[in-house]
């Protein structure tokens, strides 16, 4: 374990003391790309701690970061619908809109104006060293990286210093992005004048969770199981999981990544340990892991689903959310972008 991955894991741990003692003083910047619709992986590994660090009582900032899309492909697809499943899908989870902050991008212009002085602060070989974004360019097949994809930690640090967020839910692999942030509040904090905070990892315990045929959960893959999936979707989709020909099941992650995923998502829903519902499985093989994957996963979503489709009967609903969660944006990126420039000594009149 590096030293660097250890002074993150003790600062994670701080903020879990700090949330379970002064919850009010943790201000949380989360968000989504609307590429697609939202899917257990998703859930899992995120939403979940979303709405209990909500429900602890930490203000919660819920960013869609619609102009994010493009950094890794050409068109912004059907960017309209997936920003109003993305919102159904939270909303639906838990998070409640009067209070969370959930709000687009592209709606806050003096967001994106806090690029300028904050790319003045990094220089091209960092960016050019920053292993998520050689990870994301791989994973997307691309060769020749944009210059937003090469600014995207930037653009992150933008979002997450505009409302000044001192934590940010992040898996072991998005460190390099919050460390980034924390360089460029750093630096800024030094040349101008006490600004930002320097923002900490909540690190997420959650295991990393595969896709049906046992890769990397994507949705350009179709392994996923969507949020909004009926229950026979989901059935079915479980039916065509990969496992292997070994008719006792047992717990082994190394050796058995499958079946251990399945066991996994099991656990989650159930509040148990895998190798508690392996042993209780036993030589019932794949059938039966299948059977109860698809009943736990079922009935994990089925209030979330009944919320959606109510939800979903008002097509002003998520415009309302938007258009009070992009005002609020608004207020609080102009007020930080005045403070920025005056530190800046940008203010003539």
């Amino acid at each position: 374990m590096s030293d660097s991955f250890q002074a993150s894991v003790a600062r994670s741990a701080a903020l879990e003391k700090r949330l379970a003692d002064e919850p009010a003083s943790l201000r949380m910047l989360t968000g989504d790309r609307p590429t697609g619709a939202l899917h257990i992986g998703h859930y899992f590994g995120s939403i979940r701690n979303r709405v209990r660090l909500q429900q602890a009582g930490a203000e919660i900032w819920q960013l869609i970061a619609d102009y994010q899309v493009i950094t890794d492909r050409e068109s912004v697809g059907a960017i309209r619908d997936n920003v109003r499943n993305l919102v159904l899908d939270n909303v639906a989870a838990g998070l409640d809109p009067e209070r969370v902050t959930m709000f687009t991008h592209s709606a806050v212009p003096a967001l994106n104006q806090l690029m300028l002085p904050f790319l003045s602060l990094v220089s091209v070989a960092e960016l050019q060293r920053n292993p998520t974004v050689k990870d994301e360019a791989k994973a997307a097949g691309i060769t020749s990286i944009s210059g937003l994809l090469l600014t995207y930690p930037v653009h992150q640090a933008a979002d997450i210093l505009f409302c000044k967020a001192n934590v940010v839910p992040v898996g072991r692999d998005q460190l390099p992005h919050l460390e980034q942030t924390r360089v460029i509040a750093r630096r800024f904090n030094e040349r101008y004048g006490a600004t930002f905070p320097e923002p900490d990892a909540l690190l997420s315990d959650a295991p990393l969770i595969l896709g049906t045929d046992g890769t990397k959960m994507s949705k350009s893959r179709g392994n996923v199981i969507e949020l909004r999936m009926t229950a026979d979707e989901t059935a079915k989709k479980i039916k065509g999981a990969k496992t292997d020909s070994d008719r006792v099941i047992t717990y082994d992650p190394e050796g058995r990544p499958e079946v251990a995923n399945l066991l996994t998502l099991i656990a989650l829903c159930e509040g148990v340990a895998p190798e508690v519902v392996a042993e209780e499985i036993g030589d019932g093989g794949g059938g039966a892991l299948k059977r109860r994957l698809t009943e736990a996963i079922n009935d994990e979503l089925a209030p979330l689903r009944a919320r959606r489709a109510e939800l979903a009967e008002d097509p002003s609903y998520v415009v309302g959310i938007l258009e009070r969660g992009n005002a609020r944006a608004n207020e609080v990126a102009d007020d930080t972008l005045d403070e920025v420039r005056t530190r800046m000594d940008m203010v003539y009149s």
